[in-house]
């Protein structure tokens, strides 16, 4: 049973050696293509807050509440917008001697439409009861979709034709694909500047507040390896 043991191990033993001492193989190309393009933004979300400041943090509390509560049920009779309680925060301000001096609240809602006409229209009517504290742009899952799916043939194609050209360039005549991934990116707008929310927080109560989305970004890429053939 020992001998049986100890040829099983050396069998063991040097078939890893010799699988550790095999050349690399030869022929063996790596690449990578991608496709890039711009999509217009087809999503806004809006950020309105309300703030209050008082004696007592229960009466903030209250109107803050009711205000938000207020702001939510029109955004959501509002076709084509969604509406969504974002951060609700009460807290002390202390005077130089460390006492509570006066609370304040804050309150916000969020908005995201693709219809910015009717959402900037709603932000305008609502500034009298929140203000439009930050504006943010970005690509639907929808729209996104559609294009990774026209960008991963362009980026296939162009890592096809890469391997062809290559592959010749060697002096081989052909190739077979060993491994391959592809991998998409982007479709996210950087946050708008902070003046343009300052812009739109100065707009008239009643007008529609101006915003304009601009191009999200996006990349499929193709990397992988081929074996050239003779």
């Amino acid at each position: 049973m020992k001998h049986l043991l100890a040829a099983s191990l050396l069998t063991t033993t040097a078939a890893v050696a010799s699988a550790q001492t095999l050349p690399p193989p030869a022929g063996v190309l790596s690449l990578s293509a991608e496709a890039v393009t711009e999509v217009p933004t087809d999503v806004v979300q809006l950020t309105l807050a309300a703030e209050q400041e008082g004696a007592e943090p229960s009466a903030i509390s209250s109107a803050l509440s009711a205000r938000t509560q207020a702001v939510l049920a029109q955004a959501k009779r509002t076709s084509g917008v969604e509406a969504q309680s974002g951060g609700f925060t009460i807290h002390p301000s202390t005077d130089r001697n460390g006492r509570i001096s006066t609370w304040r609240g804050r309150s916000e809602v969020i908005l995201k439409s693709k219809d910015f006409a009717a959402v900037s229209k709603l932000a305008g009517e609502l500034a009298n009861q929140m203000q439009v504290q930050n504006v943010a742009f970005s690509l639907s899952r929808e729209a996104r979709q559609a294009t990774e799916a026209k960008l991963a043939e362009q980026a296939v194609s162009a890592f096809r034709d890469k391997a062809q050209v290559s592959t010749k360039l060697f002096g081989y005549s052909g190739y077979t694909i060993r491994e391959v991934s592809m991998n998409d990116s982007g479709g996210v707008v950087p946050p708008t500047p902070r003046m343009y929310a300052a812009k739109a927080m100065s707009a008239d109560a009643g007008a529609p507040i101006p915003m304009e989305g601009g191009k999200a970004h996006v990349t499929v890429s193709v990397n992988g390896s081929v074996q050239m053939v003779k």
